[in-house]
């Protein structure tokens, strides 16, 4: 093994980049495990050089298609767990949607994290529209997704995953076969 490539537990470091072809990609492992799920690995891949970032969750025993419902209507809710696979479509109604696709990443977080993340999204398009409704429906849609955030406004969660690679870890959510 050569001094640029080094191996550690679950580690690949200095391989060779897909987009800037130097050797300053790391490829990662991690085995978890997740309550009322089971196990899952999470890879991911990262350059230094030009910051390229993906990663994936895949389950280590197989699970059936499925869209899971939660109805967010207080704070503890926010602390449901999300597991999201790169293959997993996530929507707010009435707010927008994460969706699958070659850019999409898996992760696990909780629905505070979820919801930060559509607030992020809405913020960029914020700050780059051009167009006043547009800037302040945004704005709006920025109230409402804090006041959730605060546990004083109710919204749905819906992750649908046509590999069974997904879910949300809660009493309150509802399972379906899709």
């Amino acid at each position: 093994m050569s001094a640029e490539v080094k191996a550690e537990e679950g580690v690949l470091r200095g391989q060779d980049c897909p987009f800037c072809h130097k050797k300053t990609l790391t490829l990662a492992e991690k085995e978890m495990e997740i309550p009322h799920f089971g196990r899952v690995f999470l890879f991911s891949m990262t350059c230094d050089s030009c910051k390229y970032r993906k990663a994936d969750l895949e389950a280590a025993e197989p699970h059936e298609p499925a869209r899971w419902t939660l109805d967010v209507t207080s704070k503890e809710d926010l602390n449901a767990r999300v597991i999201k696979s790169a293959e997993a479509l996530v929507k707010v109604p009435h707010v927008g949607s994460i969706e699958p696709g070659p850019d999409a990443e898996g992760y696990v977080t909780n629905v505070e994290g979820i919801i930060t993340r559509f607030k992020q999204q809405i913020e960029v398009l914020k700050e780059t529209e051009e167009d006043d409704d547009a800037k302040k429906k945004a704005k709006n849609m920025l109230k409402k997704l804090q006041k959730v955030l605060w546990g004083d406004e109710p919204i749905k969660i819906i992750v649908e995953d046509k590999t069974g690679n997904s879910a949300i870890i809660s009493e309150k959510a509802q399972k379906q076969k899709l």
